[in-house]
């Protein structure tokens, strides 16, 4: 299965410690961050995820790890529809 580009900007935030999380509610998205996040995860959100369109950030938010109460956090097995 050939990756997105969303889906690549969240595991390369990812790989750089990001600890934001994502709640899925109604198709809609919102993003919490409970956790302070390494600099270099901070500034590539700022350069690369803050600043897309909305639609597209909100499918890069798809596909960071859930705090859905169903408990699955591992994005790989997650399909966005």
């Amino acid at each position: 299965m050939e990756k997105t580009e969303t889906r690549t900007l969240a595991e390369q935030y990812l790989k750089l410690g990001g600890t934001r999380q994502v709640m899925i509610d109604d198709n809609k998205t919102f993003v919490r961050q409970y956790e302070e996040e390494p600099s270099k995860a901070a500034e590539f959100w700022q350069e690369h995820i803050e600043s897309l369109d909305q639609a597209t950030r909100e499918d890069v938010e798809f596909f960071l790890p859930s705090i859905n109460a169903d408990g699955n956090t591992d994005t790989t097995e997650r399909t966005k529809t």
